[in-house]
């Protein structure tokens, strides 16, 4: 089997699609994107207890990286257009990722992202969020609809974690865009330095 890096919010989502990865016996690392402080402590805490239920569940150390994504934030607020900035945002979390798999000798990136269910996750979105990296992406969930995501969270022991009360992110725009293009992108990303904003944020991750 091989070895993944995921991608883990405080939802619901994440921790079922790390779920059927452990499942068909993945070795898999895992990736938090800290949004403080466009966010509270309780997405960090929810996935520290989603990842205890799975590792008494599958035996697996699955070591958590925390990136500190907020100062890119702020950038991007600053900087591009905001109507594009989940899509932004997305990229970025994807490079860190990448960056991330690299060091650990990985070979793919997951996800716990279902097709449609918000702004970023519509077809066109999805392919220019994911144009930014080069290991494949599996999606376990891509065809799920919310219904039956929350019946296996419910059935694994997740659910009830993820519906804890928490702060949502208050970084994502009024009117964020449902369709983006390359061409758009990379204009957006000429206004900033990329490299140097991941090099900031990566080395200041922390393992847990």
């Amino acid at each position: 089997m091989a070895r993944g890096v995921m991608l883990m919010s405080g939802g619901i989502d994440s921790p079922v699609s790390l779920y059927y990865l452990l499942r068909q016996g993945h070795e898999m690392v895992c990736v938090h994107m800290d949004n403080r402080p466009f966010t509270d402590d309780s997405p960090l805490e929810k996935i520290v207890d989603h990842l205890k239920v799975l590792r008494e569940r599958f035996g697996q150390p699955l070591p958590l990286y925390v990136v500190p994504h907020g100062p890119t934030q702020i950038t991007l607020m600053r900087e591009t257009d905001r109507h594009v900035g989940c899509v932004m945002c997305r990229r970025f979390m994807w490079r860190s990722a990448e960056r991330l798999a690299v060091q650990e000798n990985a070979t793919f990136l997951a996800t716990g992202e279902a097709l449609g269910q918000v702004a970023s996750q519509t077809l066109s979105n999805m392919r220019t969020a994911t144009a930014a990296v080069r290991l494949p992406i599996v999606r376990p969930l891509i065809g799920f609809d919310k219904a039956e995501v929350e019946s296996v969270a419910r059935q694994i022991g997740t659910y009830a974690i993820s519906i804890r009360p928490g702060v949502c992110c208050q970084a994502v725009p009024d009117r964020p865009a449902t369709r983006s293009n390359l061409i758009q992108i990379g204009q957006e990303e000429s206004r900033i330095d990329v490299d140097a904003m991941l090099d900031d944020c990566l080395r200041k991750a922390v393992v847990m």
